[in-house]
């Protein structure tokens, strides 16, 4: 649910908007405790989005995932082989799915051109203390734009400080190979979108719209992803020039792909905007659906007297008009486990995972904390079963290890519960206190056997020194 926000882990973290990869030790600590959210609905969205492309590309099925950012700001970025990272800000900003692909195949572009290597290489070859410095400057700036606020503007001002002392030179060569890297990512994401017979022209609009803001805006006042996919205006006559030549230039997306994108902005106002700027984007004349959807989560969201009974008459006649619709009843099931409403949480997300029919896991795991916070006999075991299936198809969902160690604790097998919450550290990157408590688990455990053998390799893993 889209509520359950976790940190990303510190070997997930990256100064890598666009091509570039930097040390994590450039990154400011904001910027280390990004944060990235998880939610089904949007989350088949995208893969719904994203799977055409990353096939086209070669990236396989399920070898590239894309990760949300709870990032108001436009942006979009990868920083190894195996993840895309996608702004909330840009799901929000962005109007039609088209422009979403375009961004994703223009990244998947990055990753097919192994540019995040080749920068590593260019810059581990070039030993120079100017060199380094002029990195950790980018570094604090991009880690700032992730950060956003205070934070984020100190960590970039600090990031231009280090930057006005080194060599231009130095810096115009990278800027150069990066932009070559993203004029490559381009073309390669346009052949991706050829090959699945849609149009570049999201793409196209992205880029002129951040191209227009280089020229008005200072340097400090542009957005991340312009600051990280700088736009020559060479590069984007020929980006036009390709985009319009294409026989799918007039490709247009599905209404029901419209639909499920306008779903997923109203999903994303409604959790993460305040309830009044919700009323003020969806005002109550607006008898859309995304503009109900939306309501009625800021209703849930407003607190007070009322509130949660408002919400959940606003969510049952979204469902009386779409009964096949599974994400309500995951929205009802979660404001009911917020309000300490367990059974009533249970019975909701029993409903939307029988009205999925494909066995989503984040619901499956939000369902087994609601059944151990029910403390009724019995459901301890179930949960147990539920959370270790979960893991095995999703080993990121970090809330998983979090309830599987609660309901190893609850049934007394503390060296279990130990090893499920080293491995929930280890997922938000807390390595050092990971191998506390997995030191503590094997202790306890049969040596040489699965357990004991998970609990070895969190103490014997080394923190990575740089990002993906």
């Amino acid at each position: 649910m889209i509520g359950k926000i976790r940190v990303v882990s510190r070997h997930a973290v990256a100064l890598a908007l666009g091509t570039v990869a930097f040390v994590a030790a450039a990154a400011p600590a904001s910027a280390q405790r990004s944060q990235l959210l998880r939610d089904t609905e949007i989350e088949d969205l995208l893969n719904d989005y994203s799977q055409g492309i990353f096939k086209a590309a070669g990236l396989g099925t399920g070898r590239v995932a894309v990760r949300i950012v709870n990032n108001e700001a436009f942006n979009a970025f990868v920083m190894d082989g195996r993840n895309v990272f996608m702004h909330t800000g840009a799901l929000m900003i962005s109007k039609t799915p088209n422009e979403v692909i375009g961004v994703l195949a223009h990244e998947a572009g990055h990753i097919d051109g192994g540019h995040m290597a080749s920068l590593r290489i260019r810059i581990a070859q070039d030993k120079t203390r100017l060199l380094l410095a002029q990195i950790l400057g980018i570094g604090a700036m991009i880690g700032g734009a992730v950060a956003g606020g205070d934070g984020g503007r100190e960590a970039m001002s600090a990031g231009q400080g280090v930057m006005a002392g080194g060599s231009e030179l130095v810096m115009r060569a990278l800027t150069a190979e990066r932009r070559s890297q993203e004029s490559a990512a381009d073309q390669a994401g346009l052949k991706y979108l050829n090959a699945t017979q849609q149009s570049g022209l999201g793409m196209l609009e992205t880029f002129e719209r951040f191209a227009n803001q280089e020229m008005f805006l200072n340097d400090g006042n542009v957005t991340a992803f312009a600051r990280t996919h700088p736009v020559a205006r060479d590069r984007l006559a020929r980006l036009r020039q390709l985009v319009e030549s294409s026989p799918y230039y007039g490709a247009k997306d599905t209404p029901e792909r419209q639909f499920r994108h306008d779903m997923m902005r109203a999903k994303l106002s409604g959790y993460l905007e305040a309830p009044g700027v919700v009323m003020k984007r969806y005002p109550p004349n607006d008898m859309s659906f995304p503009a109900r959807y939306a309501r009625a989560i800021a209703q849930l969201r407003s607190g007070g007297q009322g509130s949660l009974e408002a919400g959940m008459a606003l969510l049952d006649a979204l469902i009386r008009d779409q009964p096949a619709n599974p994400y309500y009843w995951e929205v009802k099931g979660d404001f009911y486990q917020r309000a300490g409403r367990a059974q009533e949480s249970v019975q909701a997300l029993r409903k939307a995972i029988q009205v999925a029919g494909n066995n989503p896991t984040l619901m499956r795991t939000q369902l087994a904390q609601s059944l151990l916070q029910t403390k009724q006999p019995g459901v301890v075991d179930e949960a147990i079963d539920i959370l270790k299936d979960t893991l095995r198809r999703d080993e990121d969902d970090c809330r998983a290890y979090n309830a599987l160690g609660e309901a190893f604790y609850a049934k007394g097998m503390q060296s279990k519960a130990d090893l499920a919450r080293a491995q929930r550290l280890m997922c938000f990157g807390d390595f050092k206190t990971a191998k506390d408590f997995a030191r503590r688990a094997q202790a306890g455990l049969k040596p040489n056997s699965p357990d004991w053998m998970i609990a070895d390799d969190i103490i014997t893993q080394k923190p990575p020194t740089t990002g993906g």
